[in-house]
């Protein structure tokens, strides 16, 4: 039977991306196929795999067709936790697709692959939203 495994984030300082990784999800590095090019994150709670991280030499895309959504409660939240990214090394991306009254900001992490925090109190149905 297949099943889904984890989404991969190509990066190209596996060690920088770890770290923010790590620190932005509360997840940990495993030595579960942990090479030069490749680590597994799990969950902090032991619950099993939550991202992999692949060496790649090719250029994170601008307007990737697969990204990750973050989600938080409220927009307090919301501008909280962005700010924290950013302090961890990710960067406010230069989105030129938002609609009118947004409920996600679009981040990069420190190898530029964009991802989104949204606000789930402002999201349209409730979080089931297309990606942008």
């Amino acid at each position: 039977m297949l099943r889904l495994g984890v989404p991969v984030i190509g990066v190209t300082d596996v060690p920088r991306a770890e770290a923010f990784w790590t620190a932005a999800l509360g997840l940990v590095a495993t030595d579960e196929w942990r090479s030069e090019t490749w680590r597994t994150l799990n969950h902090a709670d032991g619950s099993g795999r939550a991202l992999g991280l692949m060496r790649s030499e090719s250029p994170a895309e601008p307007h990737p067709r697969v990204h990750l959504d973050l989600y938080t409660d409220s927009a307090e939240d919301q501008r909280a936790e962005v700010r924290r990214l950013v302090g961890l090394g990710a960067r406010e991306a230069d989105w030129d697709r938002y609609p009118p009254d947004p409920d996600f900001v679009v981040l990069a992490d420190p190898d530029g692959n964009v991802f989104c925090v949204v606000d789930l109190s402002n999201a349209p149905s409730g979080g089931a939203r297309p990606s942008p």
